[in-house]
């Protein structure tokens, strides 16, 4: 939200959360998954509103074939991997040529622990197809999301809960409080 985007590409559905919250934001979403079941589950249980459009297609697959985009946000995950496809150089240079000008590219990334090395090994590759990488971060949490950004990064300030949900949101504006932009670590 700190950039405005008007266009955003998600990769990935899950329960449609942060397409619901960016589209009741006036912002004009794109939904790619894999799996179309995914869109009936996001509508029926999750409320998805019908402005977001959904499309049923691999992510690679799709941007080859898109047009530009504000924001990429890739949240896609089988057994909470990211598929090896969406962490390779090849990936993030297609994503990097769909996105405007200014644009910003998202990775959310499951993480163990600390010691998981996924979060810099995503971001390192990343900064090879981008000058500007960051990663936030909770460092001394177990099983949480870390996110890899890329792209007109530079001046993002830690997120904040600008929406209050309706169950939770004291624990999420706690979450959201520990996050913090870290160093890449060395990896062993």
């Amino acid at each position: 939200m700190q950039k405005r985007p008007r266009h955003v590409l998600l990769i990935g559905c899950a329960g449609g959360t942060l397409a619901t919250m960016l589209s009741r934001s006036g912002i004009r979403v794109t939904v790619v998954d894999i799996n179309p079941v995914a869109f009936e589950i996001a509508r029926r249980y999750f409320h998805l509103p019908a402005a977001v459009e959904c499309r049923v297609s691999d992510g690679a697959a799709y941007l080859r074939q898109a047009i530009r985009y504000d924001a990429i946000v890739l949240d896609a995950f089988s057994h909470e991997i990211i598929p090896a496809h969406f962490r390779k150089a090849g990936f993030f240079r297609l994503v990097k040529a769909r996105l405007n000008r200014s644009g910003i590219f998202l990775v959310n990334i499951t993480v163990f622990d600390d010691d998981d090395p996924k979060p810099d090994r995503i971001a390192r590759t990343m900064k090879t197809v981008w000058r500007s990488v960051r990663l936030l971060d909770s460092d001394g949490f177990e099983n949480r999301n870390a996110v890899a950004m890329a792209g007109a990064v530079g001046g993002l300030k830690r997120p904040r809960l600008l929406m209050k949900p309706a169950v939770r949101s004291r624990v999420l504006a706690r979450e959201l409080s520990e996050l913090s932009f870290r160093r890449l670590r060395p990896l062993s």
